[in-house]
């Protein structure tokens, strides 16, 4: 039987499916009948992201259900080269794109909608949603919720002022970052602006100077390394901390800041800068036992051994890029994450000529973070140096040949 094609039908299929009229589950939620009423006979065609949460969890499944994607558990959301997938994903992130470019209108807000602001309590409660989502490297289910969240933040912000600026700085921080991941580097700044802005309103000091940092790595995105360390550093700079009394929170931020100016250095094969910026981000995370998650944004020892392991592979440091790997455990790190760490210690494998060990250590790579093997995804050029350097292609390195677009 064919999946339904709309949130209505999804709906109704769901509802029906646990056995449920449109009042029992009007009451578990705590939406109002009239809402399912008009999904299920196709009179709304969509609803806030905070109404859809609280009717995919009275029916005890994911909002991705409603919204059309696969839950977890059921094959996940992204193929193996790393693309969403289906079209709805990839039509999901040219909608995020949509609502970053229609910054003076009201996208993702259903015209039906009576026009209140939600409450903040849920607001934020969905904000953490998709910043979980993120964290564990579902772009799919991200992109999906995405609109709708912004519309609903945009509409908070201007109703409830100051007190709604911080979902909203988060909402366009997410998708910044969503854009970056997808190569929309141009509508990823653009949406890293208008989360300042947002955040210029709330007046939390903090969560201005992430969001530099989230500025800093679009500029990084869009192939402008110095202009991406300058900014970083400009705002480090100013807000650096007293290193023997500061919160570690600010630690956190300010680490988080000198670590972007470091990833652009290397970028740009700066080695002094990039060395003196990892010191600096060291010293600071010698004040932390473990890492820790501040703003969205995680430090602390473990962070820095995996920025110092891209910035030497980078800089074409081998021995020094798998000496910091050696402080880097799975169990610090978000699957994501570790993933993308996997790529560079691959890449500082290739250097050193263990073809072997790198193509292992990219299998387990992309067991983790798919969305990298793609044709620009940053594990691309080690699997095509891999590929061009070993003698014998496995049918594992074929595969991810043809993933990354790899002539093998």
């Amino acid at each position: 039987m064919s999946e339904p094609d709309n949130i209505g039908d999804r709906l109704r299929s769901l509802r029906e499916g646990r056995s449920l009229t449109r009042g029992e589950l009007a009451d578990h939620s705590g939406m109002d009948i009239d809402l399912i009423e008009k999904l299920e006979h196709g009179r709304r065609s969509t609803a806030r992201l905070t109404a859809l949460t609280r009717l995919a969890d009275a029916l005890d499944v994911d909002v991705s259900r409603l919204l059309g994607g696969r839950s977890p558990g059921e094959g996940g959301t992204e193929r193996a080269h790393g693309a969403p997938s289906d079209v709805r994903g990839i039509r999901d992130v040219r909608d995020v794109g949509d609502v970053v470019a229609a910054a003076d209108s009201m996208p993702g807000v259903d015209a039906d909608d009576a026009g209140e602001a939600t409450d903040l309590a849920e607001l934020n409660a969905a904000v953490d949603a998709a910043w979980r989502a993120y964290r564990a490297g579902n772009m799919t289910r991200l992109a999906g919720v995405l609109p709708s969240l912004i519309g609903e933040a945009r509409l908070a912000s201007s109703e409830l002022g100051p007190s709604a600026a911080g979902p909203l700085a988060e909402a366009h921080q997410l998708a910044a970052r969503l854009l970056v991941r997808y190569g929309r580097c141009a509508l990823a700044e653009a949406a890293a602006e208008r989360a300042i802005q947002a955040a210029e309103g709330g007046g939390d000091e903090l969560e201005w100077e992430t969001l530099h940092g989230t500025y800093s790595w679009t500029l990084l995105c869009e192939g402008r390394p110095r202009a991406s360390e300058e900014h970083a550093v400009s705002i480090a700079a100013r807000t650096e901390p007293a290193m023997d009394e500061a919160a570690l929170r600010d630690l956190t931020v300010w680490g988080g800041l000198l670590l972007a100016a470091m990833a652009a250095a290397s970028a740009a094969e700066r080695t002094a800068p990039a060395t003196e910026y990892l010191g600096l981000a060291g010293s600071a995370a010698h004040r932390f036992a473990r890492d820790r998650l501040d703003y969205h944004v995680g430090f602390g020892p473990a962070r820095v051994a995996r920025e110092a392991t891209h910035a030497y592979a980078m800089l074409h440091e081998p021995g020094l890029a798998l000496r910091s790997a050696g402080d880097v455990h799975a169990g610090e790190l978000s699957r994501t994450s570790y993933g993308r760490h996997l790529i560079d210690v691959a890449r500082a494998q290739t250097e050193i000529r263990d073809l072997r060990a790198a193509e292992e250590t990219l299998r387990e790579a992309e067991s983790l973070c798919a969305e990298s093997f793609s044709p620009t995804g940053p594990a691309c050029a080690v699997v095509s140096d891999v590929v061009v350097d070993v003698g014998h292609l496995t049918p594992e390195l074929r595969r991810m040949a043809r993933a990354v677009a790899v002539k093998a």
